[in-house]
C-alpha cells in the first residue's frame, strides 16, 4: 500500500502478508529500488504481534506499508537480517521490546537493556552461552598483541553515556562495538495515550539538539490524524526554523572537527557563529532550542516584518564570515592530512546499512528527505542535494560545509516574502485506528514518526526513529582499519545521538 509523506492510512488497509511472503517481500523491494525505513512491532489483542514495515522508494517520493502477524504461541519468525543487513537494528528492537525472536540474526543482542514489553520470558536466554545474567556479549578478537581498549559508559564532559570497546592490534582497530542504552528513558510508551500535550513536550525533548526536527514530526502526524491544514505561513516559519537549528549544530560541528584536528583558529570561530544561530532562534521563540515553536495546527510564535529584516541583514554577515572561516579550515595542509581518508565508509557499505544524512550523503547516498519526500514549505522552495564522493572525515565536513551555506541560500529567500494569513489552525479529533507517518529532514538526516491512534482520542503505538538509529552501527564500520587516535576525530564526524538511540 502507497503513501505520502505527511499521509495516513487506515490500519485495516494495509496489507496483510503471510511471514515467509512478508520477508520476501522487503528484501526483494530493497534489492531493487526500495530500503528499509522503519521496521516495529504493535502488539493486537488477539494474540498476534503485527509486524509493520515502511519500505521508502526514495527516487518516487513513495513510502510502501506492508504488515504480518507473529503468533505469540510461537514467537520467532525467520530473521531479515541475514539476508538484509538494514534490517539489523529494527530486529534487535523487536526482540527486546516483544520478546520475539528472529531465527538466524547473525548479531541478535540488547539493543537498550529493558524488559521486553510483554513481560514474556528473556528473550536472550541460550541464545549465546557467553551471555551471563546482567552482562553483555561483547565481540573479542583473541590473538598475539592484540588488546581491548573499553571507553566509557562515563565519558567527560555533559553527555549521555554510552560505551566503546575497541579490539586493536597495536595502533590498528579490527574492530569497534558500540553498546548504547544505559539510559533507556521509554520515550515511546510515554508518547502513547490521550494527553496530547503531555506528548507534544515530550516530543520537544526526544534530542534536545533537534527539538525543532522532532516536534515538527509529531505535530505532522497529529495534522495528518485529524485532518488538519496548516497555513502556509505556519509551514514556512516552522522550515525557518529547521534550518536555524541545522545551522546552528553543522556550524557548532565544523568548529568540533577543527578541534579535534588541532586547528583552534576556526574552533574559535565557528565556536562563536553556533551561537549566533541559536540566539536567532532565541530570539524567535524564547529559547535557544526552538522549544514551544510547533504545535499541531501550525507554530504559536509569528515572525514580523521587521524580524524578518534584522534576521536577512545578520544572516547576510554570517553568510560571510562563515564562507572566509570554512575556506580557512579546508585550505590547509594540516587540517587535510587530518580529515582526507580517515573513516571511510565506502557506498557499498553505507547503502547495505542504511546510512542517512550528512552521514550518508557523505558516501554518495543520495536521500534528502526535503527532496526526496517533500512536504510542507518544501514542495515550494527547492534546497540542492548536497553530496561527498569520498565517505571520509573531509566528505563528512564537506557536506555540513554545503549545507550550511544551502541553508543560509534559503532563509535569505524565504524571509523576504513570507506568505500572509494566520499562523495557527485548531485541529479536531483524530481519525481512529488509523496509521499517519512524518519524515522531516533533521541535521543529522531522517527523522520519522509513526503514530497509530486508537478508538479513544489518542495513541495506541507511537514510533519514532531518529537518524542515529542507523548512523551509530556507520560509525564503528568507519573505524576498522584505522588507528585508535583517530577515534575522536572520526567520531566527531558523524556527531551522533546517545539519547536519540536511548528512546
Amino acid at each position: 500500500m502507497a503513501l505520502f509523506n505527511g499521509g495516513k492510512i487506515s490500519l485495516s488497509n494495509i496489507p496483510v502478508l503471510v511471514v515467509e511472503k512478508f520477508r520476501a517481500q522487503i528484501i526483494e523491494s530493497c534489492g531493487e529500488s526500495s530500503r528499509l525505513v522503519n521496521l516495529f512491532g504493535i502488539l493486537e489483542t488477539n494474540g498476534y504481534l503485527r509486524l509493520l514495515a515502511v519500505l521508502g522508494v526514495d527516487e518516487e517520493a513513495r513510502l510502501d506499508i506492508l504488515s504480518t502477524f507473529i503468533s505469540l504461541e510461537s514467537p520467532q519468525y525467520e530473521s531479515l537480517t541475514k539476508d538484509l543487513t538494514q534490517a539489523h537494528l529494527f530486529e534487535r528492537e523487536i526482540a527486546e521490546q516483544w520478546a520475539v525472536k528472529p531465527v538466524g540474526h547473525p548479531w541478535l543482542k540488547p539493543l537498550r537493556y529493558h524488559s521486553n514489553y510483554r513481560q514474556a520470558e528473556d528473550i536472550w536466554q541460550g541464545i549465546n552461552d557467553k551471555i551471563i545474567p546482567g552482562g553483555y556479549p561483547f565481540y573479542a578478537v583473541e590473538g598475539e598483541e592484540v588488546h581491548e581498549i573499553g571507553v566509557g559508559p562515563v565519558h567527560a564532559g555533559i553527555i549521555e553515556p554510552g560505551h566503546f570497546r575497541f579490539q586493536c592490534h597495536g595502533e590498528e582497530i579490527l574492530h569497534l562495538e558500540i553498546q548504547l542504552g544505559y539510559q533507556h528513558r521509554g520515550i515511546e510508551p510515554m508518547m502513547q495515550g490521550q494527553d496530547l500535550r503531555r506528548s507534544m513536550l515530550l516530543s520537544e525533548s526526544i534530542v534536545g539538539d533537534t527539538s525543532i526536527g522532532h516536534s515538527t514530526a509529531f505535530s505532522e502526524v497529529v495534522e495528518s490524524l485529524t485532518g488538519c491544514s496548516i497555513t502556509p505561513r505556519a509551514q514556512a516559519i516552522r522550515a525557518i526554523a529547521l534550518e536555524l537549528e541545522r545551522l546552528a549544530n553543522h556550524v557548532g560541528d565544523l568548529g568540533a572537527l577543527g578541534m579535534d584536528a588541532g586547528f583552534l583558529p576556526t574552533s574559535a570561530y565557528f565556536g562563536r557563529m553556533r551561537g549566533d544561530y541559536l540566539n536567532l532562534l532565541l530570539i524567535l521563540t524564547g529559547n535557544r532550542f526552538g522549544k514551544g515553536l510547533c504545535r499541531p495546527g501550525g507554530v504559536l510564535f509569528d515572525i514580523d516584518n521587521k524580524m524578518a529584516n534584522d534576521f536577512c541583514l545578520k544572516l547576510k554577515k554570517y553568510r560571510d564570515e562563515f564562507k572566509d572561516v570554512s575556506d580557512l579550515l579546508f585550505t590547509r595542509p594540516s587540517v587535510l592530512a587530518r580529515f582526507e581518508g580517515v573513516g571511510i565508509v565506502s557506498p557499498k557499505d553505507a547503502k547495505e546499512i542504511g546510512l542517512v544524512g550528512p552521514a550518508g550523503r557523505a558516501s554518495q547516498m543520495e536521500c534528502d528527505v526535503r527532496i526526496n519526500y517533500a512536504s510542507g514549505m518544501w514542495q515550494f522552495q527547492h534546497v540542492p542535494i548536497s553530496l561527498g564522493a569520498t565517505g571520509d572525515v573531509y566528505a563528512r565536513a564537506l557536506v555540513r560545509s554545503q549545507e550550511v551555506l544551502r541553508s543560509l541560500e534559503f532563509l535569505l529567500r524565504v524571509l523576504p516574502s513570507l506568505p500572509a494569513g494566520d499562523i495557527f489552525v485548531a485541529p479536531g479529533p483524530m481519525k481512529p485506528d488509523t496509521v499517519a507517518v512524518s519524515m522531516v529532514e533533521g541535521w543529522r538526516g531522517e527523522i520519522m514518526h509513526v503514530g497509530i491512534s486508537d478508538n479513544q482520542g489518542g495513541f495506541g503505538r507511537y514510533k519514532i526513529k531518529d537518524p542515529s538509529f542507523h548512523n551509530w552501527f556507520g560509525l564503528a564500520y568507519a573505524m576498522r582499519g584505522q588507528e585508535i587516535s583517530d577515534f575522536p576525530l572520526c567520531n566527531k564526524s558523524f556527531n551522533l545521538s546517545y539519547c536519540g538511540h536511548d528512546l
